[in-house]
């Protein structure tokens, strides 16, 4: 296999990929550079929130992207950054993981790598970060019932920079696609991972069965007064393996 030109910076500890991912960007870094460290102490997941990882247990990178894709596509990456984690996974361990909308990989019912995508610069520099828990054998109190590791999900120790070419490589067939295709294939294989159709879930006051994802990447809810899209927010699963 061929050695990819784009650079790699490997740190020890930093406080967030992101931020040196932007950094790098702003200073001229090539589409499909990336940072990948073995400890952050502030690193964001979505929403606000703090990715929590002891260090060297997980991959912790952040890959800027350059897409050739209008400001309102650009959300349709985050499935393709996910799709490509999952199917990473699955090539690495032979176990297939799930997909809850919008982003999140799961193993067993529970999460085991999330997904950020940034974007400035109106939308011409974007940097998608990923996190997966790779050998963690605890999680805190306040995640312990979701969140694992592969190791926990699989018993196979994956190295971390294997399962990052593998990743890295997955995400360029899947970038592809969408710049050539649109977004049809992706929603195609993102429905074929799904965990969250079919099942009952709350968000923002709704709840019902999701049913679809739409040509947008919207989530389809149906509920008592009809069909909703729901096009961002945090959603949750009452009757989900592992809840």
């Amino acid at each position: 296999m061929a050695t990819r030109a784009e650079p790699i910076v490997t740190l020890d500890t930093v406080d967030s990929t992101q931020r040196v991912a932007f950094e790098l960007a702003a200073d001229g870094a090539p589409d499909g550079a990336v940072v990948v460290a073995n400890h952050q102490h502030a690193g964001r997941g979505r929403r606000g929130r703090v990715w929590q990882a002891a260090p060297g247990t997980s991959l912790l990178a952040s890959i800027v992207l350059r897409p050739r894709l209008a400001p309102p596509e650009m959300p349709r990456l985050s499935f393709a950054a996910a799709i490509a984690v999952a199917e990473a996974i699955e090539r690495l361990t032979g176990v297939t993981p799930k997909l809850k909308w919008p982003n999140d990989v799961l193993l067993r019912g529970r999460k085991v790598a999330g997904i950020l995508l940034e974007a400035r610069a109106e939308a011409s520099i974007v940097v998608l970060g990923i996190g997966v828990n790779l050998g963690q054998t605890s999680f805190p109190d306040d995640v312990r019932d979701r969140a694992i590791s592969v190791l926990q999900a699989t018993g196979i120790a994956l190295d971390r920079d294997r399962l990052l070419t593998v990743i890295r490589e997955r995400l360029d067939v899947w970038r592809a696609r969408l710049t050539t295709e649109g977004f049809a294939p992706l929603r195609e294989r993102w429905l074929e991972l799904s965990s969250t159709i079919g099942r009952v879930v709350q968000i923002d006051g709704v709840t019902g069965p999701a049913v679809d994802l739409d040509v947008s990447g919207a989530l389809i809810v149906a509920d008592g007064s009809g069909r909703r899209a729901i096009l961002s927010g945090e959603i949750t699963e009452p009757d989900a393996p592992g809840r």
